[in-house]
């Protein structure tokens, strides 16, 4: 995704920059090269050997070192990325961005590029809700300059509020979509369903399931950061909508149908949700009270997505793909649905209990298509994304398609 190209990556001196390391191998796993500039403070939280040994560059520290310079002066250390990332920006280096002081190597790039520049502010609540700090990111805003968050987290400080930096997975995410327009994926649409649904009973009551909505997400996340322009509808989950990705929300099972046909037409499907086959043929207005007997409820059966995107004339996706969560005799069941819902390509897994999928960090997939199975390993869900999209890049490029 990010091959050749070239990030310029400036720490600056928070407790969050722990979290550039993590960064760094994010982006060079993607194929782009880093080289780092690390302000005086933030030399106290992260060392220069340590970003050494994960760039494998050379790090960049004091304005006026002579070899520095002679090697790659500031200015030209500025110009020759492709970006210029400051992870996390503190109070401080915004300030200084803002006003336009440069007294440190890493303001003087700043202020010398010709590059786009990206922040990732992290600092206190009362700092980033300041009269100062907002003046401040409402110029850069204005310059062209990125601001990535902050969220709402728990502090170092011990405090709670916006100030937290977003994780550098969102970061990697929002470097990619800068970059997307020669992506894998660029010029397709993609929808993708995520999340449980909740079927009410009552104002009070719900019929609902364990997912967690990771899965999808997860899926939404690794298609966009693709290039492909991306819908998610989700239900119900307490996950962070990905980088660049449109979500709508909904509740119920019907609610997602209407979204999904809304959101055609589509390159490629993707239903990750797990749907609630059936639903309450009718809400109870008030609250149902216990009487010594348990209700009856009658239940009628809610609308198949996955079957109307596969079976549908009308803006088929070219790629329709569905998940077959079972409990037992999983590729049995799993064929008979690839047939019955005429998609692509399914992914099957167990989600008897015990297996922990539902809600868990890891699943075990069995990748079915016309041409028979494949049992992938026991992996994250985050990996499963990688490669499932992955295939569906690799799809693209093999069999040329037409939407419809």
């Amino acid at each position: 995704m990010l091959k050749g190209k070239k990030i310029l990556l400036i720490i600056s001196g928070g407790i969050a920059a722990y979290k550039s390391l993590e960064l760094i191998r994010l982006i060079r796993q993607e194929g782009a090269t880093v080289r780092c500039i690390l302000t005086k403070a933030a030399t106290q939280f992260v060392t220069p050997l340590s970003i050494a040994a994960l760039t494998r560059e050379k790090v960049y520290c004091d304005l006026f070192s002579l070899t520095d310079e002679s090697e790659m002066g500031h200015i030209q250390l500025s110009r020759d990325a492709d970006l210029l990332v400051v992870c996390p920006a503190t109070a401080n280096i915004l300030a200084r961005m803002a006003h336009g002081i440069c007294d440190d190597l890493a303001t003087t790039a700043l202020l010398a590029t010709d590059k786009p520049v990206m922040t990732v502010p992290a600092m206190n609540v009362k700092m980033w809700q300041s009269p100062s700090t907002s003046a401040n990111t409402k110029l850069l805003r204005a310059r062209g300059v990125i601001l990535l968050g902050p969220i709402d987290g728990d502090m170092a400080c011990g405090e709670f509020g916006p100030g937290r930096m977003v994780e550098p997975e969102f970061i990697l995410s929002a470097i990619c979509e800068h970059f997307k327009e020669t992506a894998l994926l660029s010029g397709k649409r993609a929808l993708v369903t995520s999340g449980p649904t909740f079927e009410a009973i009552d104002p009070v009551r719900y019929l609902g399931n364990r997912s967690s909505g990771k899965q999808g997400h997860a899926i939404a996340s690794e298609i966009s950061r693709l290039g492909a322009e991306t819908i998610l509808v989700t239900g119900p989950t307490a996950l962070e909508a990905p980088y660049g990705v449109s979500v709508v929300h909904v509740e119920t099972a019907c609610e997602m149908y209407q979204a999904c046909k809304a959101a055609l037409p589509a390159d490629i499907a993707v239903c990750a949700a797990a749907v609630a086959d059936w639903r309450p043929e009718k809400i109870n207005a008030k609250k149902i009270k216990k009487s010594g007997d348990p209700p009856a409820i009658s239940m009628i059966e809610n609308p198949d997505i996955l079957g109307f995107l596969g079976n549908t004339k009308l803006d088929r996706p070219s790629l329709v793909i569905g998940f077959a969560a079972e409990t037992g005799e999983v590729l049995d069941k799993a064929q008979k649905k690839i047939n019955k819902k005429n998609c692509d390509w399914l992914l099957a897994n167990d989600v008897s209990l015990g297996t922990n999928v539902f809600g868990g960090e890891t699943n075990t997939i069995h990748f079915i298509s016309k041409a028979g199975a494949e049992p992938w390993p026991k992996m994250t869900k985050k990996e499963v994304a990688k490669r499932l999209v992955l295939r569906i890049s690799n799809h693209f490029r093999e069999v040329p398609t037409n939407n419809g």
